[in-house]
């Protein structure tokens, strides 16, 4: 009797242990049993995934388009503060720049350089007789006469009002005293005419040489020194020789 009880209590044990498994191997309300569940999460994960990689790549893409604009921008926005707007060359602030970049190449490699500085003389009159306007024209033909005396290397500026500025580059000291007497030269023979008035300008020029050991404060002042030594000068001839004026 006990060896019955036994063997249907195993038998009991042993069909529950069959019903268990078949139960684990029953697909779930989804239709789909533990393999094939963990097989579509696979895919699912995979492909998104790719959509997000594939979104990285847009942003990128589209940021990267910003970046570039936003530095053409900064570019442009720059080259207008360093300009000036009369006369479309190298405003003090861009041309300073310029002449300290200069200065840096000329201390690093022993290069040579020398700086004008100009100072237009009868400005001030031509404005007061004829207005600005008669003024606006007469610095743009002075500028205009500068870059014909200077070579594309060089670099052309307004310190601002009637005052200019030239850095050129690789000519000793002779040779750059000579290009400012050039450029005082080319000025002097600009003629303008006004309400029928025929008038002329003309400009007295400063040099300052480039060493390594020069800096942007020294150089400046020392051609604009210069340039006062010089117009007292030209004022003085003038003075001795009226039709020289």
């Amino acid at each position: 009797m006990r060896m019955k009880k036994k063997t249907t209590a195993a038998a009991s044990g042993a069909a529950k242990r069959r019903k268990g498994a078949s139960a684990a191997r029953k697909p779930g309300p989804g239709g789909t049993g533990i393999k094939g569940a963990g097989t579509k999460a696979t895919g699912t994960g995979a492909s998104t995934r790719g959509a997000v990689a594939s979104g990285d790549k847009s942003t990128i893409r589209r940021l990267r388009a910003q970046l570039a604009r936003a530095q053409a921008r900064i570019e442009e926005l720059q080259a207008s503060a360093e300009t000036d707007f009369l006369l479309g060359i190298l405003n003090r602030r861009g041309f300073e720049r310029e002449l300290v970049r200069s200065l840096s190449f000329i201390k690093r490699y022993q290069a040579s350089g020398a700086l004008i500085v100009l100072d237009v003389d009868r400005l001030k009159p031509i404005n007061d007789a004829f207005g600005h306007a008669a003024g606006d024209e007469v610095l743009k033909k002075i500028v205009a006469a500068i870059s014909d005396q200077v070579r594309a290397s060089d670099v052309v500026g307004r310190l601002g009002g009637d005052e200019f500025a030239v850095l050129l580059w690789n000519l000793s000291e002779t040779d750059a005293r000579a290009k400012a007497a050039a450029l005082e030269d080319a000025i002097d023979r600009l003629t303008f005419v006004f309400r029928d008035s025929r008038v002329s300008a003309g400009a007295s020029a400063g040099v300052a040489i480039l060493t390594a050991h020069s800096d942007i404060d020294r150089v400046l002042d020392e051609a604009d020194r210069a340039m006062y030594v010089r117009k007292a000068q030209r004022r003085h001839e003038s003075q001795e020789n009226p039709r020289a004026g």
